[in-house]
């Protein structure tokens, strides 16, 4: 579950969100702001390139690509139910609600801005466990997995209009981008991100293991 709201960990996570994911006033530097913009978009569509990329790639049978093409949606299917559960578990208030209470939470340690704006606006729905992360700790730890390496140059699209491409030489530098973006954005504490890691590798793994086995 995430830290207490008087704990020292959430107090560190919410100034690094304060900070970094402002809208006005943000001490993020502008590479980051790319980072931010560039995983705002439909994280299905763009995990799935990677994996057909990836596919096309290193695999030349059939059956073996139609397997990592099904557990790279199984894992991030299974991530995302239990990130649901989380999100309606535990209840955490989004950054731009915590900052604006940040004088009320009991915490000593935050101080509360009524005027912070996210870079990015909330979804309408609860912070832990983040969505994004459990979908991309998924999918890049079940291709790690199926090739039993976690280095692979591949080239990551975005489905947001003028943002290129970017270029990766190992799976989970894509979860550690994920992390730093969604913080960016101004809408997840980084507990909520991590956590989310967690699960989806988790996923991943429990998947790998148990379904869609290799008949050799």
């Amino acid at each position: 579950g995430p830290p207490h709201l008087s704990s020292g960990r959430y107090a560190r996570d919410y100034d690094e969100v304060k900070a970094l994911g402002a809208r006005f006033g943000s001490s993020r530097t502008a590479a980051q702001t790319s980072l931010a913009t560039f995983y705002s978009g439909n994280f299905f569509a763009q995990m799935n390139g990677i994996a057909r990329s990836v596919a096309l790639a290193r695999l030349s049978d059939i059956g073996d690509t139609a397997r990592l093409l099904a557990l790279a949606i199984v894992s991030p299917a299974d991530a995302l139910i239990v990130t649901w559960d989380n999100k309606r578990t535990y209840n955490v208030w989004r950054p731009s609600t915590a900052i604006f209470e940040g004088d009320n939470d009991g915490n000593p340690q935050t101080v509360g801005d009524p005027t912070w704006l996210p870079l990015f606006n909330d979804p309408p729905y609860p912070d832990y466990t983040s969505g994004a992360n459990s979908i991309t700790a998924a999918f890049m730890y079940t291709l790690a997995l199926f090739f039993n390496d976690d280095a692979f140059t591949f080239t990551v699209a975005t489905t947001v209009p003028g943002q290129g491409t970017r270029t990766y030489g190992r799976f989970s530098a894509v979860m550690d981008d994920v992390v730093d973006a969604r913080i960016y954005m101004g809408i997840h504490f980084r507990f909520a991100d991590e956590g989310a890691r967690r699960l989806g590798k988790k996923s991943a793994n429990w998947a790998f293991g148990h379904e869609l086995r290799p008949l050799e």
